[in-house]
């Protein structure tokens, strides 16, 4: 057999957005057996990698700790020689500020092989997200693309006299751009916009002048952010698309109404609504979707394909146990039970994690029945070769007990769970039947440290039509997060009048009913497919 070589590709991820990735870089990613990756690659793009592929973080961040371009040119290196498909993803154009020379002269000094993938860069397509032309006939007929990262080696002069300039890095040395400009013959009325995190759901846009920015961002963070400067900042609001800011978030974000001598920042969702003529039916809907930290955004996916504009706001993040002991226990005596009962693909992960780490494969459930709740679970258990040997009708736990194919009496089962919170309900009927039920504690569930900015601002400022929760954890962390955040605001028990609650199904609506009082949507069949239809059949007779 021929051995596979090494290779590393040098990947530019664009401007953030998956949408934005080239084809290729797409590719490379799905085979990728090692990313590494910079701070600002948007999260969504490490979903786009193998489970199995190694993901290693070397982003740079100022003023705090980070790996050295020195370790990072050795980890190249190294995985490359070990004949790893090696995937070096940074934001934007890899040769553009992207401090490539340094990984390729180490690549080539080693003999691995490499090849540089171009990307987006923030320089073009932040200004292109605002509605900025970086040229124009009469305007500007050529522009430059700097970093600030070091000003004091720039030559002003030189670059005062350009039409337009495109700056990166620069929001730290803001004061110090204008004033270099400024006294180099750049008036100070010159248009100037400020992208910060372009592309993403979090953009924000400034736009003043130069002798009146620094009023308007003097109290706020302005990284990662790319600056133009020039008379084209003023054809932005002429060439952007309508419809595409909301105007309440504006006005909250400044705290003070928006005027054309006060621009204000404009947070951007994460997609461009479609027109009013649009015969989707979700136009003009903005649904907010409670969601896990590393779950996909295939159903907020279909809800922008059915014409809504998405936000989301990630509500629970999974992971390890407290101990692996129970698990790996009762995997070691796999043989002794009847019945293994799956019902999340968390539950499934974790439970071939530690099946795989204790050295054995499928091999060792060739005595031993599967049970699965819901497609999504089965359609899980596929991807490791397994077919189950029973779901139940309905997509519900409720149900398996109710429709089990077997005489449970004497049965011993084997129920891979969350850590906390769990399906008590499940282990009652099943003993209740005669089952003997072992528990173990496969993952756990837990509450993210706080709440993406556009989604706090959008239910600060009522711009939320519906709200979806896929689980009764989801439910439950939305509400603490929520009470953490708005505790200080005196309507915040006000937060959801007017708001649609979507349930996937009678056990996240019990919960809903529970903490809300109420469920507005509940999905007949109990999937994301039926929640967005159930979502679609609402927005309908709405």
């Amino acid at each position: 057999m021929i051995q596979q070589r090494g290779k590393v590709y040098l990947v530019g991820a664009g401007p953030g957005d998956v949408a934005y990735l080239t084809v290729k870089a797409y590719n490379l990613l799905t085979i990728a057996q090692v990313l590494v990756y910079d701070a600002l690659v948007d999260a969504q793009l490490l979903q786009c990698v193998p489970d199995e592929c190694l993901k290693l973080d070397v982003g740079k961040r100022g003023g705090k700790p980070s790996t050295t371009q020195a370790e990072i040119n050795k980890l190249l290196v190294n995985y490359c020689l070990q004949r790893k498909q090696v995937v070096r993803l940074k934001s934007g154009d890899p040769l553009i500020f992207g401090r490539c020379t340094s990984e390729i002269e180490a690549l080539k000094a080693s003999g691995c092989d490499f090849e540089l993938v171009p990307g987006i860069s923030s320089a073009l397509a932040a200004p292109l997200f605002a509605g900025i032309p970086l040229t124009d006939p009469v305007l500007s007929r050529a522009f430059a693309v700097l970093t600030a990262h070091e000003p004091e080696v720039l030559d002003w002069e030189a670059l005062s006299r350009l039409e337009t300039l495109v700056i990166l890095m620069g929001g730290q040395h803001l004061p110090e751009i204008i004033d270099q400009l400024v006294r180099h013959g750049r008036s100070h009325l010159t248009p100037i916009a400020i992208i910060r995190w372009a592309g993403t759901p979090d953009q924000q846009i400034w736009t003043a002048q130069l002798g009146n920015i620094l009023e308007q961002t003097s109290e706020l963070s302005l990284s990662p952010a790319v600056i133009v400067i020039g008379e084209v900042v003023g054809l932005g609001k002429y060439l952007q698309p309508e419809n595409i800011y909301l105007d309440e978030i504006i006005r909250y974000s400044q705290g003070e109404p928006p005027n054309e001598s006060n621009p204000t920042p404009q947070p951007m969702l994460s997609n461009f609504p479609p027109s009013s003529s649009s015969p989707l039916p979700l136009t003009g809907k903005t649904i907010l979707v409670t969601r896990s930290v590393a779950q996909s955004s295939q159903f907020s996916d279909r809800l922008i394909a059915s014409g809504a504009t998405v936000i989301e706001m990630p509500t629970l993040e999974i992971g390890p146990p407290s101990s692996w002991e129970a698990l790996d226990n009762a995997i070691a005596d796999l043989s002794d039970f009847d019945w293994l009962i799956l019902t999340s693909t968390n539950g499934i992960d974790y439970f071939f994690e530690r099946l795989i780490a204790q050295g054995k494969d499928t091999r060792a459930l060739a005595g031993v029945k599967i049970a699965v709740v819901g497609e999504k679970t089965a359609h899980s258990l596929k991807q490791h070769s397994l077919q189950p040997d029973f779901i139940p009708p309905n997509f519900v736990a409720d149900s398996l007990v109710e429709n089990f194919p077997d005489q449970l009496d004497g049965k011993k089962v084997l129920f891979p769970r969350v850590e906390s919170g769990g399906r008590e309900v499940l282990v009652k009927e099943l003993t209740v039947k005669g089952a003997k039920v072992i528990e173990v504690a496969a993952y756990q569930s837990c509450c993210p440290s706080g709440i993406p900015p556009v989604a706090e601002l959008a239910l600060q400022n009522r711009k939320v039509d519906v709200i979806t929760f896929a689980s009764s954890k989801t439910v439950q962390f939305f509400c603490e997060l929520t009470n953490q955040i708005f505790s200080h605001n005196s309507d915040a028990s006000q937060l959801l009048e007017g708001v649609c609650i979507a349930s996937i199904g009678p056990q996240t609506s019990k919960t809903c009913h529970a903490l809300f009082g109420r469920v507005d949507v509940e999905a007949q069949e109990y999937t994301l497919d039926g929640l967005t239809q159930a979502l679609i059949t609402w927005a309908t007779n709405y």
